[in-house]
């Protein structure tokens, strides 16, 4: 997570403050930069203290799961939140980034950060295979929810999920 993430969550107040507090745990916690921010990870020690098995590795999705991040502190940390879920009826697979209910209503997300149009395409094209034995399942179409980077992705994104119940953030909507 982000400085910011991790204060808005934590309820740290003011950026100051945050820092002293990330300071104060610095042994526990390993650091990169990427422009202007600093993005927080559990070291070796911070997961023997807390009880994480799951080793961070510092790669091209750091990006995309603090893009993930965002989306669920926006959606005020529910609960049941899944990242990575397998969906299928079969035949069709997805892979989610993430899965949650809201009011009780199931929502699909997807971060769309390096990914090509093409793909994301294909994903939803996927995704419309899946929703009737989704209906069947759950009764009820679930939301999709996409978090991407520009207006005009939003714009190309909106246009492409049409028929499905879908939502289309910038991270700039969220922050």
């Amino acid at each position: 997570m982000t400085r910011d993430q991790l204060s808005r969550y934590f309820n740290l107040g003011k950026k100051r403050n945050t820092n002293r507090v990330l300071h104060n745990l610095s042994e526990y916690l390993s650091s990169i930069r990427d422009g202007y921010e600093t993005i927080y990870y559990l070291s070796k020690l911070g997961r023997v203290y807390v009880g994480c098995e799951k080793v961070r590795r510092v790669g091209g999705h750091v990006y995309h799961t603090i893009m993930r991040n965002e989306l669920w502190l926006f959606y005020r940390c529910p609960r049941d939140w899944k990242n990575e879920v397998k969906i299928s009826d079969g035949t069709t697979n997805i892979i989610v980034d993430g899965m949650f209910s809201q009011n009780g209503f199931k929502h699909f997300l997807e971060v769309d950060n390096l990914q090509t149009m093409k793909q994301n395409r294909e994903k939803i094209k996927r995704y419309g295979m899946l929703m009737d034995s989704l209906v069947k399942q759950i009764g009820y179409y679930p939301t999709i929810v996409w978090l991407t980077t520009t207006e005009l992705r939003r714009k190309q994104l909106e246009e492409s999920c049409e028929g499905l119940k879908c939502k289309v953030f910038t991270i700039n909507d969220i922050q």
